[in-house]
């Protein structure tokens, strides 16, 4: 796979490769095209090696042996981060360290899949980080980010989108969806916005008064 190294500036999102279920090489190569920085996370550095990616970040606790040398040798220039903390994942310190190096966006993709705690921590973890950076994660079946403020996107009729509440989200107000929210709660456990899409060709409108909304765009 080749090199994503075209984009310089931090004008596009930044690019973090996690350690789950791989997504297709299609959709990798799309956002590592414009990815102005790609953080590959602790173990994911081998299967990023036999893919033939370019990384410029290696984040993680390196609780297991490594041959840093080696690694870094083929991937020159490579910066090595050295997160201990036990008391967040490598996915929560990854997000952190673009954080304070000043990206406004990240996407994320290797995060869902194989074990099931790991895909429900990291995907609900997105929305602890909503005021701060624009989270994206992807797989090849969902687009995952958090409600942050207004949210506004022209669909196509029919596209599968989902508001799943993080805990209780009151006051959620919708427009252009099949099945509108006027002034309602989703309660995570309880009552979902599972399923619901687009009604016609046009806008979404997606907004809530009180709580941590995650919306997914979702697809067969």
């Amino acid at each position: 796979m080749s090199s994503h190294h075209i984009i310089r500036e931090k004008q596009e999102p930044a690019l973090i490769i996690a350690n789950g279920e791989a997504c297709s090489e299609e959709l990798l190569g799309q956002l590592l095209e414009w990815s102005p920085l790609v953080l590959v996370l602790d173990h994911a550095i081998y299967r990023v090696l036999e893919l033939g990616i370019k990384v410029d970040v290696w984040l993680g606790d390196f609780d297991q042996n490594h041959d840093f040398d080696e690694i870094r040798s083929r991937q020159y220039p490579l910066k090595i981060v050295h997160t201990p903390d036990q008391e967040k994942t490598d996915l929560e310190k990854a997000i952190d360290y673009l954080v304070a190096e000043g990206f406004p966006a990240a996407n994320i993709v290797w995060a869902t899949g194989r074990r099931a705690d790991h895909s429900i921590t990291n995907i609900t973890n997105l929305v602890r980080y909503k005021e701060t950076i624009r989270l994206v994660l992807f797989d090849d079946y969902s687009k995952i980010f958090p409600l942050a403020g207004i949210f506004e996107k022209w669909y196509v009729a029919g596209t599968p989108i989902s508001l799943i509440p993080i805990g209780v989200v009151e006051g959620i107000k919708t427009a252009g969806l099949k099945y509108n929210l006027n002034d309602e709660t989703l309660t995570l456990g309880h009552r979902t916005g599972n399923s619901n899409e687009a009604e016609t060709d046009g806008m979404v409108r997606i907004s809530a008064l009180k709580g941590d909304l995650l919306i997914m765009e979702c697809w067969d």
